[in-house]
């Protein structure tokens, strides 16, 4: 990692640091911070005195993407409407072993009596697994929380890529909204293309405040806009990361997630929020930008 210095930063002296901070202060006791607590307005100047910014690969070279906490329509007993679980964790299962694929587990009643919610499609579902984490407005009343409890250990395969690859369309217009719409037209050969993804994820319900976001990776709520989900074997999780996205302002996030596509240098996923319009606007990052880690100076 190259070192820089605060003022080859673009953005760096208008971001909102205060803002920084509060998300950074979620997991800072887990990040190892021992140092001050910043007063008012001295957020910036404590960053510059703690930490040094190292840029992770060259400008330009680190990709964005973006992910969202889905907010469906569900309810707790299937139904003509609702008949699409989503599943608790097996019991017994080996997490470090791989265990049934998408199309066995599906194909089969292995996972009876492990539903946790039902929703209306099969491609919600599978998106929800995709995101991790969802919000289910239930048809009998109330909310229900899910986030992530584990994985059956295949690999995760890009649904988006496979229909670039049948020339459904160019990569660079695959977004959620093309297939889903896709999916609506051709709900006969939705199961395979679900199946092409071998990897399947497994939820637990979660006791939260409304006004929080998902659970991240370093088991602590994320922060919309400020969250971000990186390869943990290149950025030390906790660490703040300045993220210059084409499409987004700059902005100082902190590394609090991680995701099965989210693998190597300068791979960053930013969360940006719940319900339908954080989902448009997630499904719109797809870029190429600047990554910088923040290193705390020793």
């Amino acid at each position: 990692m190259r070192p820089l210095d605060w003022a080859e930063i673009e953005g760096w002296e208008s971001d909102d640091h205060a803002a920084a901070w509060a998300a950074f202060s979620v997991t800072a006791g887990l990040f190892g911070w021992d140092g001050p607590d910043p007063a008012p307005g001295q957020e910036k100047a404590l960053f510059e005195q703690y930490f040094r910014p190292y840029e992770v690969v060259p400008a330009g070279r680190a990709h964005f993407t973006a992910y969202y906490e889905p907010e469906l329509p569900g309810s707790r007993y299937t139904s003509a409407r609702f008949h699409h679980p989503l599943y608790a964790m097996p019991e017994g299962m080996d997490a470090l072993q791989p265990w049934h694929s998408r199309s066995e587990i599906l194909a089969s009643d292995m996972m009876g009596g492990r539903e946790l919610v039902y929703l209306e499609s099969a491609i919600e579902a599978f998106l929800a697994q995709v995101q991790g984490s969802i919000r289910v407005r239930l048809d009998e009343g109330g909310t229900m929380r899910l986030g992530f409890a584990g994985k059956n250990g295949h690999p995760y395969r890009s649904i988006g890529a496979e229909l670039v690859r049948r020339g459904v369309a160019p990569a660079e217009e695959m977004t959620p909204q093309t297939i889903r719409h896709w999916c609506k037209q051709h709900p006969d050969q939705v199961p395979d293309l679900l199946n092409h993804n071998p990897s399947f994820v497994f939820f637990r319900v979660l006791d939260l405040p409304e006004e929080s976001g998902p659970i991240g990776a370093m088991g602590r709520p994320v922060t919309s806009g400020r969250s971000l989900a990186v390869d943990p074997e290149i950025v030390t999780l906790g660490s703040p990361v300045w993220v210059n996205c084409p499409g987004l302002p700059p902005r100082l996030t902190v590394a609090q997630d991680i995701g099965s596509a989210i693998r190597g240098a300068g791979r960053g996923d930013i969360f940006l929020g719940s319900g339908p319009e954080a989902g448009l606007a997630a499904g719109a990052v797809n870029a190429h930008g600047a990554m910088i880690v923040l290193r705390r100076v020793v």
